[in-house]
């Protein structure tokens, strides 16, 4: 059937990379569970079950030839995805029908295979945000000393620098960086547990051995590439790892966010813009416009992020004893789609943070429209060292700002407050003397050395510790 005649995911076709999708697909997923198959396999015939060598290798032999369709039409007979791999597997491997999911249960493979899936997941994150983060770093460096208008409530306040605003950028994202490596640090796997988290299978298996047990938990647990599985568990292991792991994203998510409404309010400014190609359309009617669609679209693909999280949250807060099947088909949905999503803003985050388009004239233009009004107590100060009183002439800055402003505001005229005071006797300052006072590198106070402090000290160091990690293939232009 045609593509263009069902739904397809946008996550597939238009935001996430080819890695992050594999890692979803089934390829990967029932590839994984034939894995564990075997790693238990190895592991319960080095702890003295009667499983052959003969065995192991036609398992190996067969890891990746998955007949899905042979598995399908299993799984329409049996109702059960696992048994219908378990009965695919086994065709593949007859030698070793016999003895594969030995002793196990289905969560031995899913949840097993989520966790590895994960952890390859979030691996990938974390390269995404150290990309992001030195795309960042390279930025505020650059322009660490350009003065331009800070804002709060989006009305003028005392200048920044471009610098400056990016290091907060920064900040945020290093944060999600370390949170995510700690993840990866910390996260372990199920093991080998049994039906509800008692091993009493494996029990049965090595004749109440508990020490074979213990073993055969921490080989399949190596077998993964971790150091120890989880110490105790029910069926499952505790989906608050799923919501964990989706309120990690969730936090990405509001970092780009904020990024990305920055950039789309400079962008109204016309102080700094997101990357446009040559031939690209603005708009379908308005041939003249640069809308910042990828900001747009990183604030979409970050709504989604911040939202799904609720979905992980209920879901481990919903789970019944030691174990309830109605976390299955969400998870299916909220854990990948999380991932997808992650992947795409933040291949969107490196794109448009390596190549922001700075217009420092304007930002210039913006400082001087509103730097008379934050010069005026400089001004004060050296009215008063001639001599004036610093109570009549405040109140007298007060009249004429009011009225500067009123003139802005009512006529759209240029703001006069500077000319208005300049012509004020009672200030005895001329043009010239005035003038000195508007110079913006002057009124961004300890800026450039903050940016520069953090900059070489603490952020310099964090991405140091990750100064091995590759930015992805995928994910450098957009």
């Amino acid at each position: 059937m045609s593509t263009q005649l069902t739904y397809q995911s946008p996550f597939s076709q238009r935001y996430a990379s080819q890695q992050m999708q594999g890692l979803f697909s089934d390829q990967h997923r029932v590839g994984l569970w034939r894995r564990l198959w075997l790693w238990l396999a190895q592991g319960e015939q080095a702890l003295g079950l009667d499983i052959s060598d003969a065995q192991l290798t036609q398992m190996r032999a067969e890891l990746d030839h998955i007949d899905f369709e042979a598995a399908n039409t299993y799984e329409k007979a049996l109702r059960h995805d696992v048994m219908a791999h378990v009965h695919a597997f086994g065709d593949a491997c007859p030698l070793a029908r016999p003895i594969i999911h030995l002793g196990a249960t289905s969560c031995y493979v899913g949840d097993n295979a989520d966790i590895m899936i994960i952890r390859e997941a979030m691996q990938l994150i974390r390269a995404r945000l150290v990309a992001v983060a030195r795309a960042l770093y390279t930025f505020a460096d650059r322009y660490k000393a350009l003065p331009c208008l800070g804002y709060t409530h989006f009305q003028p306040a005392q200048p920044v620098t471009v610098g400056k605003r990016a290091a907060l950028w920064l900040q945020d994202v290093l944060g999600d960086l370390e949170q995510v490596n700690h993840f990866i640090d910390t996260l372990r796997p199920l093991g080998s547990k049994g039906t509800t988290g008692t091993q009493a299978s494996f029990l049965e298996l090595f004749e109440g051995d508990f020490d074979k047990v213990r073993q055969l938990d921490r080989l399949v647990s190596q077998s993964m590439g971790f150091d120890q599985p989880v110490a105790i568990s029910g069926q499952t292991y505790s989906r608050k790892v799923d919501s964990r792991a989706l309120s990690l994203l969730a936090q990405v998510g509001q970092s780009a966010h904020k990024f990305s409404n920055d950039i789309r309010l400079l962008a109204h400014l016309k102080e700094i813009e997101e990357p446009f190609e040559k031939g690209q359309i603005g708009s379908s009617a308005m041939a003249y416009k640069r809308n910042p669609m990828r900001s747009e679209r990183m604030a979409a693909l970050s709504r989604f992020l911040i939202s799904n999280q609720q979905n992980a949250a209920m879901t481990a807060a919903e789970q019944w004893l030691e174990r309830t099947l109605d976390d299955s088909a969400n998870r299916r949905i909220a854990l990948a789609e999380g991932f997808l999503s992650a992947d795409g803003l933040l291949m969107l985050y490196y794109n448009v943070a390596s190549g922001l388009i700075v217009y420092p004239r304007m930002m210039h233009r913006h400082l001087m429209e509103e730097l008379p009004f934050m010069a005026t107590e400089n001004i004060l100060m050296d009215a008063v060292k001639r001599g004036g009183d610093r109570q009549d002439l405040h109140e007298r800055i007060r009249v004429h700002a009011q009225a500067a402003a009123q003139m802005i505001k009512m006529e759209g005229k240029p703001n006069d407050l500077l000319t208005r005071i300049a012509e004020d006797p009672a200030f005895k300052l001329d043009h010239e003397a005035i003038s000195r006072t508007l110079r913006p590198e002057n009124y961004i106070g300890c800026a450039v050395m903050q940016v520069e402090d953090y900059l070489r000290g603490e952020a310099g160091e964090i991405l140091s510790r990750y100064a091995d990690i590759a930015l992805p293939q995928e994910g450098i232009s957009v």
